[in-house]
């Protein structure tokens, strides 16, 4: 039984996307003046998308398993499209991972005053489509949210950005068309080869018709088309640069969630409806990872601006959860879920620390300029040690769990991989502790520094939030793991069935 029961006859899946899609037409009327009442009606239907997601998450019943909340509708019946929206314990976690980092996203962009209006209308626009993206189980429409999701990136990027926003909003805009590009051939290759002639991805998934061999070509293009989203080397250049060009709210959001979009595309896309493909390619991507894992953590050992720093800390903590789904056990995969919660709360909580509380006072995120801001924002202080410590894997803190559950997983099907990934667990130890020094207890290197404007309310309440939901779930991690479970036990089963059916 769920915490809470729902009305039935509610399409609150529906409602969930609806919510930020209604504040985006309310702001869209506002007149230019009002930029305060823009922010509240912006924030205020966030935080109900927020409410929406938890009150699916309570009234999940997890007994039951599978897909819950279902809504249907014929769209186009000719071509097999259907408005078909449904949750299971994975798309759960992520729902209850974005109306946060929506609701925490809102606040900190209080601050915006260069054409707020249509700031916060593509802001809410693409967590529209990410949400969409979580409920849907039709691939036509899962790629139609998709879209929405990343294509509002650029504006976002390119108007509201900074250091070298032009080519970072490029820059990544090219690779994740390119990466849909991939992705379409993929979608397309299922469509035509399973001879259902369906986008439904549950009647795919239980009737898998597509030939061994038609899976095995196409697996690669519709893992890699989502994958290039996730940030899996080598297609990974254009994260760290969309990072650290974003605004703060931007970045929160981008590494956030949108990262864990590419995940969630290859985990419920490619690997359900095509096991065969996923099982003869998998072993490659694994070995692929690691790269993301060591490289990633290395590279970002290597660098003096705070936010990039964040940027390739993400890629490294991103290659754990695809090296987890390469593993493709039931623990590793409920890893790479938990992973992909954990890690988007903490880069949302270091990205509000280092761009909002941070650079838009000193406008400055090299190392080496700055010191001593622990006497000045003992606050900012500890919230970005609490992310920091989440990130090094400290018992206690939800990223801990995440990294532990992952690494028994690829240990049962990659003892050398996960070995070959541990190397990280020092960097990223190294990295964590030598920004935290550098920025809050070194001297101080500007006088200016000592005297900065205090934090807002909504800079204490949306870091308050992100760092409370990293103790909580670090302390009770089955209040996440229980439901998640639901979700990646069939799909391990799915996995397991090939490999006995058509062996190693």
């Amino acid at each position: 039984m769920g915490l809470i029961t729902l009305p039935t006859d509610i399409p609150w899946l529906s409602l969930i996307w609806l919510s930020l899609v209604v504040p985006s037409v309310l702001i869209g009327v506002i007149p230019n003046s009002q930029k305060q009442l823009m922010r509240i009606v912006g924030t205020g239907f966030a935080f109900l998308s927020l409410v929406l997601s938890l009150l699916l998450f309570l009234g999940y019943q997890p007994a039951a398993g599978g897909f819950q909340f279902v809504e249907r509708l014929d769209w186009m019946p000719q071509l097999g499209i259907t408005y078909l929206l449904g949750v299971d314990g994975i798309s759960l976690a992520m729902l209850v991972l974005n109306g946060v980092v929506i609701f925490t996203g809102a606040l900190m962009s209080w601050n915006i005053e260069s054409r707020p209006k249509e700031y916060w209308v593509l802001l809410l626009l693409l967590t529209t489509g990410v949400y969409g993206v979580f409920v849907s189980l039709d691939l036509f429409l899962f790629f139609v949210f998709y879209e929405l999701a990343v294509l509002p990136m650029y504006l976002l990027i390119g108007i509201w950005g900074s250091t070298r926003k032009e080519y970072g909003a490029m820059k990544l805009t090219m690779f994740l068309m390119a990466g849909s590009a991939l992705a379409i051939i993929g979608m397309l290759a299922i469509y035509f080869g399973s001879g259902l002639r369906t986008f439904d991805m549950v009647v795919l998934a239980r009737n898998v018709t597509m030939s061994g061999d038609l899976q095995r070509i196409f697996f690669p293009p519709l893992f890699l088309g989502f994958a290039v989203l996730a940030g899996m080397f080598p297609f990974h250049t254009w994260s760290p640069t969309g990072h650290v060009a974003a605004p703060t709210a931007v970045s929160m959001l981008h590494a956030g969630v949108l990262m864990k979009l590419g995940a969630y595309g290859c985990l419920r896309a490619a690997m359900w409806l095509m096991p065969v493909g996923a099982q003869y390619w998998l072993p490659t991507i694994a070995v692929l990872t690691i790269l993301n894992v060591v490289y990633g953590a290395t590279i970002a050992m290597a660098q003096r601006d705070a936010k990039y720093i964040i940027g390739y800390s993400s890629v490294s903590h991103m290659g754990l959860v695809m090296m987890a789904l390469a593993a493709g056990t039931q623990i590793a995969l409920m890893g790479a879920v938990l992973q992909m919660f954990a890690h988007g709360v903490m880069t949302a909580l270091f990205f509000s620390v280092v761009g909002r509380m941070i650079y838009e006072r000193t406008h400055t995120r090299q190392l080496p300029e700055l010191g001593g801001l622990g006497k000045v924002m003992p606050f900012a202080a500890v919230m970005f040690i609490l992310g920091g410590l989440s990130s090094m894997g400290m018992p206690g803190l939800a990223g801990f769990w995440a990294e532990f559950a992952i690494f028994i997983g690829v240990w049962e099907k990659y003892p050398l991989i996960a070995v070959i990934a541990a190397i990280s667990i020092p960097i990223t130890g190294a990295y964590i502790l030598r920004a935290v020094y550098s920025v809050f207890f070194d001297e101080v290197k500007n006088p200016e520094f000592l005297t900065l404007p205090k934090l807002t309310w909504q800079e204490y309440t949306g870091a308050a939030i992100l760092g409370a939901i990293l103790i909580a779930v670090g302390l009770y991690p089955s209040v996440l793991t229980e439901i998640i479970n639901t979700g990646v036990a069939p799909l391990a089963r799915q996995l397991n069935d090939v490999i006995v059916a058509v062996g190693p």
